[in-house]
């Protein structure tokens, strides 16, 4: 793949309320912010993998893994901020397998404080856009927990399908959560 189509320059687009996302791919100097939003929102609810302060990297960690990304083509991290402060990472990641590697997942995620202003939907999109032009692309999977009605309903704006369930897949402070599965046929 031609490093062209890895490349992805920041953009500014407007949020509902007005404000401007800039999106771009994390940098080095980021890692210290990246751990700190990651370990921040694990705890804002429990939409996530991970809870608060349970994101298990140190810095140089993270900043290996974000060197790491430059060499995986089939793979593109994130960042959203507002006035410079991360309000969101999301990742669209394919495995170099070639049996598979047309087949990618996204994870995503935004601070409590700035949802419902259009945020994951712009990063999104712009994982997508990654994924039709990538040349290799070709299904798009994610997992949402079953409750989180305002994701399902993004995800199914944008395409995606309901393809399955993973039954009792998060627990949650004693309580198991049913995790869907959704897919996005991305047409060449």
């Amino acid at each position: 793949m031609s490093a062209a189509k890895n490349h992805h320059d920041p953009k500014e687009l407007p949020l509902k309320n007005g404000e401007l996302l800039t999106i771009r791919k994390p940098e080095e100097q980021d890692a210290t912010s990246i751990l700190s939003y990651l370990n921040q929102v694990g705890g804002e609810s429990d939409n996530l993998l991970f809870g608060e302060n349970e994101f298990p990297l140190t810095v140089e960690q993270e900043i290996s893994y974000l060197k790491s990304l430059e060499s995986q083509p089939g793979t593109l991290m994130l960042l959203g901020l507002l006035d410079s402060e991360i309000v969101s990472v999301a990742q669209i990641s394919s495995l170099p397998r070639k049996r598979i590697a047309h087949n990618a997942e996204i994870a995503l995620s935004v601070k409590k404080a700035h949802w419902q202003k259009g945020i994951g939907r712009h990063v999104m999109e712009e994982l997508l856009t990654f994924a039709r032009n990538s040349g290799t692309i070709r299904t798009v999977s994610l997992g949402v927990k079953a409750d989180n009605e305002s994701a399902i309903v993004l995800y199914e704006k944008l395409g995606f399908k309901k393809t399955g369930v993973h039954k009792d897949y998060f627990l949650i402070r004693g309580n198991y959560f049913d995790e869907l599965l959704m897919d996005l046929r991305i047409h060449k």
